[in-house]
């Protein structure tokens, strides 16, 4: 059997979790939970250049939004 995530023919979307990471992830299986299809279902590399195209900050959204000084929501480390 040949991994489904990596299967050059395959149909894929593009998901994004909650720290707005992405990942490609195939059309027939369900996308797990906490993730968002973003794109498709297309092809692999259609899916491939549009994570390379939107995901231009590789850092987490909440470490982001701490480093850029706006406060992440969410309860208080104070």
């Amino acid at each position: 059997m040949s991994n489904p995530f990596e299967d050059p023919d395959g149909t894929y979307v593009v998901v994004r979790n909650d720290e707005h990471q992405y990942s490609i992830w195939p059309a027939a299986m369900a996308v797990p939970a906490g993730w968002d299809v973003r794109h498709g279902p297309s092809g692999r590399q259609e899916c491939l250049d549009f994570v390379e195209t939107n995901w231009t900050d590789m850092r987490p959204r909440s470490l982001a939004e701490w480093m850029d000084g706006t406060p992440a929501p969410g309860p208080s480390h104070a």
